[in-house]
């Protein structure tokens, strides 16, 4: 059964931006602070969420709130700015967007976040491509959705996909630091307590996020396949540490875009890629 027929309330923004010629393979979500890295795909049309039939707003300082849709050279809809449970939003409402995007013939996601550096091996500014995801949001965006057939039980064993790291690796910039790693994905808008960082560390988690998730969820559910790539914006410091990192939103923002230029060269380049490897098939 095609999901549109028991997602009504998605047909007004798909006919919308079907009408608009907002339709593309690859979409990209930007991030806390990345807002401005949609300028370096030339971007030649956008729409603010608000005029977006059923759309949420964004109401995070650092999330521009338009989806975009590139220059045929990359050819991408990149949503500049995303949705967070911490905002008041319903799971079913915030991964709404990546419902619309399956229906306008997205194959490949490219999600990105800002995130807390957990792994002591981490500094501000690295990037991180997203091996997995540790869960502790206490909710699912599949919860209630269905169907009619089975497709909410959503095999995440490779969630992020092997096949993008790899070629994401072969395109880095040089001068970038890039590691792999686990995202653990919390609630907000507060911060991590000490012990949650000792129980993230202790659960083999590699960074702290509040978002991200539920996007990579509903994706897989439609059979997208996705990169997630993590801007590392403040290393936590040690749970025992005497004196604790401290760290703001204004901070995370700047952080997030100082290391702006090589995720920029890394997303163009991925994308690049991508749109020659489907040009050779």
């Amino acid at each position: 059964m095609n999901p549109k027929s028991s997602m009504p309330e998605i047909q007004p923004a798909v006919q919308l931006l079907r009408e608009r010629g907002f339709q593309a393979k690859i979409a990209v979500v930007l991030g806390s602070g990345l807002s401005d890295l949609v300028e370096s795909f030339d971007p030649r049309e956008s729409i603010p969420y608000e005029e977006i039939p059923g759309f949420p707003v964004s109401t995070v300082a650092g999330h521009a709130g338009r989806l975009v849709l590139t220059h045929p050279s990359t050819d991408a809809l990149v949503l500049q700015g995303r949705f967070h449970y911490y905002e008041g939003y319903p799971m079913s409402v915030l991964s709404m967007p990546i419902h619309v995007l399956a229906e306008l013939g997205v194959e490949t996601l490219i999600v990105t976040n800002a995130a807390g550096g957990i792994n002591p091996g981490f500094s501000a500014g690295d990037l991180v491509l997203i091996r997995d995801h540790i869960n502790l949001m206490g909710s699912n965006p599949l919860i209630g959705w269905s169907d009619g057939s089975n497709r909410r039980f959503v095999d995440l064993a490779d969630a992020y996909s092997p096949r993008l790291r790899k070629l994401a690796r072969a395109v880095a910039p040089e001068g970038a630091t890039l590691h792999e790693g686990v995202l653990m994905a919390f609630t907000g808008p507060s911060y991590e307590t000490r012990s949650e960082i000792r129980l993230a560390r202790i659960a083999g988690a590699d960074l702290a996020s509040m978002s991200t998730v539920p996007e990579v969820i509903v994706a897989r559910l439609h059979g997208i396949e996705v990169l997630g790539i993590s801007c590392v914006t403040n290393v936590i410091a040690p749970d025992d540490a005497e004196d604790p990192i401290r760290v703001s939103h204004e901070e995370v923002v700047e952080a997030s875009q100082k290391a702006a230029r090589h995720l920029s060269e890394l997303l163009r380049g991925t994308i690049a890629r991508l749109a020659a490897e489907e040009g050779a098939d």
